[in-house]
């Protein structure tokens, strides 16, 4: 059997905060919602799901912070535009653009610690 992973969720301590975050951050509304839980639909096809941590069952052992959403972006000048365009929105940045081995980068996080690394290769 094969399959095509489609789904990333995040554990989120204020489902509200979070929809509005990943709101501002994808320009996009979220595809589905209940009173704890929100789903985005990315451009690529993968949903993002937001997950209130005090319902999500079994019940989360760690929360952001641990691994990072990765998104390309065409090019160097696009890494650095959507980095002030963040800074406006007073996003937390983690790391402000730099050179890296694998291409142009930074880093944001939302409101849990879940690391968002904006790139364009090499």
């Amino acid at each position: 059997m094969t399959f095509d992973p489609n789904l990333v969720l995040f554990y989120v301590s204020n489902i509200d905060n979070s929809t509005h975050f990943y709101s501002e951050l994808l320009n996009a509304q979220p595809i589905h919602t209940e009173p704890d839980y929100a789903m985005f639909l990315l451009k690529s096809g993968l949903r993002l799901g937001l997950w209130s941590q005090n319902s999500a069952l079994p019940a989360p052992t760690a929360l952001g912070g641990g691994s990072e959403l990765a998104i390309l972006v065409p090019d160097e000048q696009a890494v650095d535009e959507l980095f002030r365009n963040y800074q406006t929105k007073n996003f937390k940045m983690i790391q402000e653009p730099t050179p890296m081995d694998f291409g142009y980068t930074f880093v944001t996080c939302d409101p849990d610690g879940h690391r968002i690394r904006f790139f364009s290769k090499n």
